[in-house]
């Protein structure tokens, strides 16, 4: 992913209002990230843990979206949707995010399965277990990384009201 600067990041996102754009607390190690080893950045709010922020780059561009977590608990543990990591150490939540334009303001919502606390960029890095003689570990993550930038963008994406 490419640096962004705080005012690049607030300056992203799509299904926000001004007030709510205005209102977004940046990570607290957003100085200290290591761009290069994210395929998107994500948080969640520190004094509002039940939201979260994801910005990515579409059409070369930062576009960020704000995401509320679901209050409900799932039955069984969930498969992140973007990462698809099996041996995950953390937990997966739904999260829902508004669409952009009427649609949006009219309450129309997009839902996912994600990380707890957005690590896939993390997890995808991880060298996969040895699946079977011949196997190659390095394609396999590099397959994971490119296919989690795939998902994560699409995703974003999915929420203009353009589509």
């Amino acid at each position: 992913m490419k640096q962004l600067t705080a005012a690049d990041v607030r300056a992203s996102f799509i299904n926000t209002s001004l007030r709510e754009r205005k209102a977004v607390k940046l990570p607290p190690e957003f100085d200290n990230l290591v761009w290069t080893d994210l395929d998107y950045l994500g948080w969640k709010d520190p004094k509002v843990p039940n939201i979260g922020y994801v910005v990515t780059h579409l059409d070369d561009e930062p576009t960020g979206i704000m995401m509320r977590q679901s209050s409900g608990r799932a039955r069984s543990r969930p498969q992140c949707s973007w990462c698809e990591d099996v041996t995950l150490p953390n937990d997966v939540h739904y999260f829902t995010a508004r669409r952009t334009g009427p649609a949006g303001r009219a309450g129309d919502t997009v839902a996912t399965l994600v990380c707890a606390n957005f690590e896939c960029s993390a997890n995808v890095r991880k060298l996969p277990p040895l699946a079977y003689t011949g196997f190659d570990r390095d394609t396999a993550r590099l397959k994971r990384i490119e296919k989690l930038e795939l998902r994560s963008r699409a995703f974003v994406a999915g929420l203009r009201d353009n589509l």
